[in-house]
């Protein structure tokens, strides 16, 4: 079982995510680089799909080889940051089943609101991924899982690109049982909720908006 937080520190995680901090990378860059990271990440985040073995014939000979079993996995994208750190996982494993949740912060109260839901079918069979770039008050990420949950999900793994140490302990605190993979756990939230070095609103510079 992963621990409950995991750091990525692999040297070109830091590289890119030190690129992507930078308020000069321009939009396309940004999208680019946050596609590259979460190939990355997704390597770890997956490290614990279920095995199986069949046969197939090698140019040599049959043998008994390693192949992924279970039903597909799921991967949740909370919406609309999420779809940035979507596209690369799915260039690894692209037969997974994709499910959309969203949801946007109330400026005032910080407070989750949802205005969308649809997710696969038979969540309780399958590693279930939520993504999102940011993990800072938690309060979205605890909602999202609260939603999943409700659905039938029982293996779900939690993957961001961005921490605060607030958004950690929500997460320990409402859902021990979901591990987190991230990039960075930077230093702590602002008073509007931002994660502090942090690199701004992912979504914003994703999509070129403000």
């Amino acid at each position: 079982m992963l621990e409950h937080l995991t750091v990525v520190r692999h040297p070109l995680v830091q590289h890119k995510l030190t690129l992507l901090r930078d308020k000069n990378t321009s939009t396309a860059g940004f999208r680019r680089l946050l596609r590259e990271i979460s190939l990355l990440l997704a390597y770890e985040v997956t490290r614990e799909l279920d095995m199986t073995t069949c046969t197939i014939d090698t140019p040599l000979e049959p043998m008994e080889a390693p192949i992924l079993d279970g039903k597909k996995l799921a991967l949740i994208s909370i919406l609309r940051a999420g779809n940035g750190l979507l596209d690369g996982i799915l260039e690894l494993v692209p037969a997974a089943r994709v499910g959309f949740i969203g949801l946007y912060r109330d400026p005032e109260t910080l407070q989750p609101v949802q205005y969308y839901c649809k997710v696969p079918a038979e969540l309780e069979d399958r590693m279930v991924i939520v993504v999102d770039p940011m993990l800072a008050t938690g309060n979205s990420s605890v909602a999202a899982i609260d939603l999943l949950k409700k659905a039938g999900a029982k293996n779900l793994r939690f993957l961001c690109l961005l921490a605060a140490p607030e958004g950690v302990a929500r997460m320990r605190e409402a859902h021990p049982d979901v591990p987190i993979v991230t990039a960075a756990v930077d230093s702590h939230l602002n008073d509007h909720g931002y994660i502090v070095p942090g690199l701004g609103d992912a979504g914003d510079r994703m999509f070129g908006t403000k």
